[in-house]
């Protein structure tokens, strides 16, 4: 499930506005990671369509 890349280069992150990657826990649950250091955030992509609530995020091990 890759994003266009146009968009990933127009997303951030909600928190602290660093830019996201694409990243599969597994198959079934792609995210978006925040790059930035102190943040880390994992957002849920459903649908196809990133989930860029805080609330819904997740902190990565």
């Amino acid at each position: 499930m890759p994003l266009e890349a146009g968009l990933l280069e127009i997303l951030a992150c909600p928190a602290c506005h660093a830019p996201l990657r694409e990243e599969n826990a597994t198959e079934e649950t792609p995210e978006l990671v925040c790059e930035g250091a102190s943040c880390g955030l994992a957002y849920p992509v459903r649908d196809e369509i990133p989930v860029l609530l805080v609330d819904e995020a997740r902190r990565p091990a």
